[in-house]
């Protein structure tokens, strides 16, 4: 074998493995990519060095097998990178089946210490308020204080104030309202956010309490199970949101805090505009099924339940209809 064809030789066995990493990358994948931005990098330096194989390869060995080889990898690696970007739908389906669930998976640990803090205030506020029963003054209204006095719930009568839909649309609003403030307030390095959470707990299990003490407590969950799974998941996501925000600014590793702040809120801001449709559904079922007696407990639950468990498999796991599916994008 004379020179050439030993640096040849040498040559391609130098630069299969590199192909072969190249051909793996472009083929469709069957679980979500956990580093799409690193991947991409990849992606864009196998490009370029197959480009400058491929004129090497012409250059030396004209039309032969590995020229055309090279000619496809090639074309199949241009075609990836500049292939158009999605629709708008791919990109919302692409929201809700790979980042989310992505993004919810690298929150676990803020998203148990959310939790933990609205459990442990929903406790103290019943436990507050069953041993002192004048602390109630600080969660509610005297007019909400009084109707539980004279047996009746705060809710009763909603639907004659006014109708189904304007309440539905004021509920929306304030529950989004809520849970952009529970996560903004994490600006101020999580405590805020802490409080939102907090005050939260306390005024649920202050109300519980106090609504027990007048045998309404039964009243009071048949009101809040149809639409209340999914407004206290959104919470409390959100503030495992701010908490995140709040650990950014406090621990920005090796980025500034600028750059950590801003990659934070880019993430969570994915999370909190998937969790806005269910908090609308929310607002609906609150409307118009919660104040409205024709409905009995048994429908309440099993639309609560069933929303609930809706919201956290979406959240967690994607869509299940494109499970399988190789996401673009």
């Amino acid at each position: 074998m004379d020179t050439s064809q030993q640096a040849l030789t040498h040559w391609l066995t130098a630069r299969k493995a590199h192909w072969d990493a190249l051909e793996a990358q472009l083929k469709p994948q069957q679980s979500p990519s956990e580093q799409p931005l690193a991947e991409a990098r990849e992606l864009l330096v196998g490009y370029r060095g197959v480009m400058n194989d491929l004129s090497l390869a012409r250059r030396l060995q004209g039309t032969a097998l590995i020229t055309r080889y090279l000619e496809n990898l090639f074309l199949k690696t241009h075609e990836e990178l500049y292939r158009p970007a999605p629709h708008f739908w791919g990109r919302l389906g692409d929201l809700y089946h790979i980042d989310v669930p992505l993004l919810m998976r690298r929150m676990q640990r803020a998203l148990y210490a959310s939790l933990a803090v609205f459990v442990v205030a929903l406790l103290v506020g019943w436990v507050l308020v069953s041993a002192y029963p004048e602390l109630i003054n600080l969660f509610a209204s005297p007019a909400m204080i009084n109707k539980v006095r004279a047996g009746y719930l705060w809710t009763d009568g909603l639907l004659n104030v006014a109708p189904s839909s304007l309440l539905s649309v004021g509920i929306a609003a304030n529950n989004i309202s809520v849970t952009l403030l529970s996560f903004g307030l994490g600006v101020f390095y999580g405590v805020g956010t802490l409080y939102m959470i907090g005050i939260n707990g306390l005024m649920l299990g202050g109300a519980f309490a106090f609504a027990a003490s007048y045998g309404l407590d039964g009243r009071l969950f048949a009101f809040i199970i149809g639409h209340g799974v999914v407004e206290l998941s959104v919470i409390i996501i959100a503030g495992g949101l701010g908490l995140q925000l709040g650990e950014a600014l406090i621990r920005p590793g090796t980025r500034s805090r600028l750059q950590a702040f801003q990659a934070t809120c880019t993430d969570t801001g994915k999370v909190l505009l998937a969790a806005t449709p269910f908090l609308l559904v929310a607002g609906i079922i609150e409307g118009f099924v919660s104040p409205n007696p024709l409905f009995g407990m048994m429908p309440r639950v099993l639309m609560g339940l069933g929303s609930g468990t809706l919201f956290w498999l979406v959240m967690l796991y994607g869509l299940p209809w494109r499970r399988g599916k190789f996401v673009r994008g």
